[in-house]
This record gives structure tokens, sequence and C-alpha cells, in this order.
């Protein structure tokens, strides 16, 4: 069970190693910009603004999709700095706004997509969204998404030999509770619908086998804001059982599920 963390501390905790952060997380599928394109209109000349980038792993695909221009809107100095490294002469397409979303000042009405890669927690969620559909033009398309690096409700043997590490409660099997990511789910369908400012809310989600050998899996969790927030000596201890777990559980190479759930949103056509 993942620790909790206060959302201020957390969302700056990835700028203290964005380029490990950027090498450790796996790419979005490429069903998820698939879909941008066929129900969202992300094409050549697409205005599009992001909501929390981080080092670009969606930017880097939307732009090479056709979204231009591409505001993005990047709370943590750091993070915004590798981001421009990292996009090279594609970054003369971006307009980066180092601010919260909360208070960056964007021009409301022009976009045609809306977009935040497994951020937007970040945000204050039920004010956001309301920004968000002032920003839209009519017609125009919210999408939002989050990677969940396993399956709760059909948990590999991978993440049941992690309990114990977690010091919480084993797994339950499926059926016999509801899982935080389906509450989860289900917060943000409410959440999208009782705004009464999108006239189509849906979602998607899309399940991509992992493979991962023991340096990877350890990569990968060091980027979680619960364990980058951990003091140094308990981050440590947690990661280097961690790599035990893989190496003699497992021969140094873990198989689990990343399911990538979309939400979409479109503000009613005038």
């Amino acid at each position: 069970m993942a620790r909790y963390v206060a959302r201020h501390v957390a969302r700056r905790s990835f700028g203290d190693d964005p380029r490990g952060y950027d090498t450790a997380r796996p790419p979005y599928p490429a069903a998820v910009y698939d879909l941008l394109e066929r129900r969202c209109g992300l094409r050549p000349g697409c205005a599009t603004f992001e909501v929390g980038p981080g080092t670009g792993i969606a930017t880097r695909e939307l732009l090479r999709r056709g979204a231009d221009p591409l505001v993005a809107i990047e709370a943590d100095p750091r993070m915004a700095e590798y981001l421009l490294s990292r996009l090279g002469p594609e970054r003369r397409r971006v307009h980066l706004l180092r601010s919260p979303f909360e208070s960056a000042v964007l021009p409301e009405g022009l976009f045609d997509l809306g977009v935040a890669a497994t951020s937007f927690h970040w945000t204050g969620e039920r004010r956001g969204i309301r920004k968000v559909a002032r920003l839209l033009r009519p017609g125009g398309w919210w999408a939002m998404w989050w990677s969940q690096h396993g399956d709760v409700d059909r948990p590999s043997a991978f993440h049941r030999a992690l309990q114990p590490l977690y010091g919480g409660p084993r797994l339950r099997r499926r059926g016999r509770r509801r899982s935080r990511p389906g509450r989860a789910h289900r917060r943000r369908m409410a959440m999208l619908r009782s705004t009464g400012r999108f006239d189509r809310v849906e979602s998607r989600t899309f399940r991509v086998p992992l493979t991962l050998r023991t340096p990877q899996v350890v990569a990968l969790w060091s980027s979680f804001s619960d364990i980058r927030t951990r003091p140094p000596a308990e981050r440590r201890r947690f990661l280097e059982e961690l790599a035990r777990i893989v190496n003699d559980r497992f021969a140094g190479v873990v198989r689990f599920d990343n399911l990538v759930t979309v939400y979409l949103a479109r503000r009613p056509p005038a």
C-alpha cells in the first residue's frame, strides 16, 4: 500500500532527478494517441495545451502527431528546463509556462485539445476541470490519463510479493472489495459529468504487458512519489529489498500489466 504524501511535497519531488524519471517511466501506448487522433481531432495544426508535461513523455508524441501550437504548463522549473532540453528543434512549437496550472494565465475558448498525462491529480481536480472547460473552444476535447503499474484487481505474483515490503494489508481476491483505482475511476467520471460543461464523457483502458529486469524495476519504483519522498536511508532499504525480491524470487525478471486509463470529455459545440 502506497504511503500518503502531501500533494505540494510530492509534485516537486520529481524535479530532483528528471533524467531518471524520463528513462524509468514506460511510454504511453500508441493506442492512446490513436484515440486522440480518431476522437479528439489531434492532427497538424491542433491548438493544444498540456497540464504537467514533466519530462515530455507525452509532449514529444503530441508534437510528432501535429499538436501546434502546444502550450505546456509545468510547475517545477527543473522539470521545465529538462523538458526544453529534450525537445530539441521541436521546442520552437512549444510555449512553456513555468507555473502551476491553477494560477497559469491562458487564453480562454481557443484550444482544440487539452491533455494531462499522469499529472492532473497534482492539481485541484474539481477546480481545475472547470478551468479546462473555459480554455477549450466549443467542440474542443479534454483528455486526461493515468498509468497503473499493475492491476490491483488481478495482481501479478510480483505485486503479491511486494505487499510485506509496503507493510500494508494483503491483496484481496477480486470482488472481495472495491479497489482504490476503481473508486478513483468512478470519482473522475462523476466529476466530469457533474460540471455540466461537457456533453460527451467516456473512458477507455489499455492493457500493456511489461517485462522488466531488476535495474528497470528499481528505476521505475524510484520514480514513484511515495518512494522518492521517503528519508534517504528508508528509501535505500526499500529499493534494496525490492531488488532482492526480484532477483531471489523472480530470477531477475518480472512481468505485469501496465494499465492506462484515458478519460475523454467534449465541450459542447456552439
